[in-house]
């Protein structure tokens, strides 16, 4: 009877699509997965926070958040798929016997189409650095240069200025985004038409393991660029893994005797330097000293812990939507519990093995630890600033330049187009529609708000605004639900035995505990800091607080672009409100399921 209904609900709902094989949804789920936060984001946060005590924060939060999350949104998928639903909503109104399970719901849809809007733009630029490095015209001698292109690039000068393709900077029409961000919006909406079995997966098979081979070549090259510049020893790449890995870290410093205050700051890496350096501050303690931070000092900074746990988000997909989405296209008896693993060890190797090897040595070895620790180490500053100027003065920079931004352009299709599949099930599901319909209603949706994050590209504040509150608040949000739904509403025990059905292995027993208790609870505890150290403006550390420029731009000196973007994302959320309000199959399942 069961099947019958399932059968029945499925046809409803236009959709009858599923996986061709295991390894397809492995490399699919692991592709949405892997995307610019494992090759661009990690580094950057392993490298800011504290190297080997962020990788010890990391690998904690892994085990409680990460393998949690990750198992829990593929049982919740898969059974969701099984009753006959594909969209966020549906699943929940499937599990959760509640009429606020299906606009709860609503948070997965409104997630993933947001972040998209932006993303694709971030994709455009990364093939668009990829071609200009092919066609030779990316070749800085500065940071300032490197900046500067990039800036013209994207269009940050002015709103608008993405539109014109740099013409005002006398820059050709390769060298503005536009024109790649017309392709890769076409591409991923033809991919996407395509299906989740004739396009998502089909495109994941080959996409993924492209970028890992093009990102192991780029490895290799930079494995063995020793030290560039003979005159700078220092500089080589074994510091650059050590500024990146190091347990322990050691500064030296300079104080002003007079005031007493720091004027001069700098990791030390290479055990020459700090000998030098020990020998410097014991002829002139006063002024010279060398201070080692132990890895349990670097462990007891909250922050440390706040962003070790935000990138297990970014680095696994967890709470955006995405999973619970695919997982509902597997069939009831498919194995979730060894391809859940399988696609998180995937993606871990990705951005540990491999974003983390590459980037910062690479960096450190041709402008050194000093001068990467004063640049910055945000996502676009040390993607898009630092390390064009380090291929720029390497042998063969325009081909292993173009390499690295291909294989970032990659993974960054394999994430968007996972970015679309819930928006596409939700619009099938709540409309009875096909395929062509569900991907021309989201491809105009999508579309206008790709054009307005382009247009309002003066300082990416658009862009800027909807990742704070698409990609980091309400993913914290999505992700403490799920986890309360599959440890509470669902029933750990039952939740564990539908992930078993199929399983190769068990999930072990300790992970009813840590599903139940300790995943809720951590998310909860780091949400609570998110909110105070970023929306208030508190630091963990010192106890002072300032308002974040989020809460500025609403609030203290109202930005136009800031509140734009707020407001696109609220209409786009009454708009879901609303069309989930009418759809009958969700009252219909949740009154015969109060009648059984």
């Amino acid at each position: 009877m069961e099947a019958v209904e399932c059968k029945a609900l499925m046809s409803c709902s236009g959709s009858q699509e599923g996986w061709n094989s295991r390894l397809g949804v492995i490399l699919a789920v692991a592709g949405s997965a892997v995307g610019l936060g494992n090759f661009l984001r990690f580094p950057g946060q392993a490298a800011e926070h504290g190297g080997g005590a962020f990788m010890i924060a990391y690998v904690i939060s892994f085990l409680i958040i990460g393998l949690p999350m990750c198992w829990s949104e593929w049982t919740l998928g898969r059974h969701g798929g099984s009753k006959g639903f594909n969209s966020c909503p549906g699943i929940f109104n499937a599990i959760w016997r509640s009429p606020a399970a299906k606009y709860v719901g609503i948070i997965g849809v409104l997630i993933p189409v947001i972040i998209y809007m932006y993303y694709v733009n971030i994709e455009a630029w990364c093939l668009g650095y990829a071609v200009n490095f092919l066609a030779g015209n990316l070749d800085f001698d500065s940071a300032k240069e490197s900046t500067g292109w990039w800036a013209s690039f994207i269009g940050a000068g002015e709103n608008g200025a993405a539109l014109v393709g740099g013409a005002k900077e006398g820059m050709g029409p390769l060298q503005g985004v536009g024109v790649y961000l017309l392709a890769v919006f076409a591409l991923n909406f033809l991919l996407i038409y395509r299906g989740v079995s004739g396009g998502i997966e089909l495109f994941c098979k080959v996409a993924v393991p492209t970028l890992v081979v093009l990102a192991l070549v780029v490895l290799i090259r930079v494995m063995t660029l020793g030290a560039p510049d003979p005159a700078e020893p220092a500089e080589n790449v074994n510091n650059g893994l050590g500024f990146l890995w190091n347990p322990n870290k050691t500064f030296f410093e300079e104080t002003d005797p007079a005031t007493g205050e720091v004027v001069y700051k700098r990791e030390v890496v290479d055990k020459h330097l700090i000998a030098e350096f020990r020998q410097q501050a014991a002829q002139d303690p006063e002024r010279y000293t060398v201070r080692e931070v132990s890895i349990w000092t670097q462990l007891a900074n909250p922050q440390l812990w706040l962003a070790a746990a935000g990138q297990i988000f970014f680095s696994l997909s967890v709470g955006f939507g995405v999973i619970i989405t695919y997982s509902s296209y597997m069939r009831k008896d498919d194995d979730i519990v060894l391809s859940g693993l399988a696609a998180t060890s995937a993606n871990e190797f990705c951005e540990v093995a491999l974003g983390g090897l590459i980037t910062v040595p690479a960096a450190v070895a041709f402008i050194g630890v000093a001068g990467l620790s004063g640049i910055g180490l945000s996502t676009f500053d040390l993607g898009f600033k630092v390390l064009p100027l380090v291929f720029s003065e390497m042998p063969l920079g325009n081909v292993f330049g173009f390499l690295w931004f291909f294989l970032l352009f990659l993974a960054a299709m394999t994430s968007s187009i996972s970015m679309l599949q819930p928006g596409i099930a939700f619009i099938e599901e709540a409309f009875k529609t096909d395929r062509k319909r569900s991907t021309a209603i989201l491809g105009f949706v999508t579309a206008v708000g790709s054009a307005f994050v382009v247009y309002f590209s003066a300082d990416a504040k658009a862009l800027d605004t909807l990742d704070f509150w698409a990609a980091n608040f309400l993913i914290f949000v999505l992700a403490t639900i799920q986890i309360i739904m599959f440890g509470w509403i669902f029933g750990v025990d039952r939740g564990l035995s539908e992930a078993s059905r199929g399983a190769a292995i068990r999930i072990p027993r300790i992970y009813r505990f840590v599903i139940k208790f300790l995943c809720p609870l951590f998310l909860i505890t780091v949400f609570v800091l998110w909110v105070l150290t970023s929306v208030f403006g508190l630091n963990l550390t010192s106890g002072e607080s300032e308002l974040s420029s989020y809460i500025v731009d609403l609030f203290v000196e109202p930005n136009v672009a800031a509140w734009l973007s707020v407001g696109l994302m609220a209409t786009l959320g009454v708009a879901f409100l609303l069309i989930v309000s009418t759809v009958q199959r969700y009252k219909d399942y949740q009154k015969q399921e109060a009648d059984s």
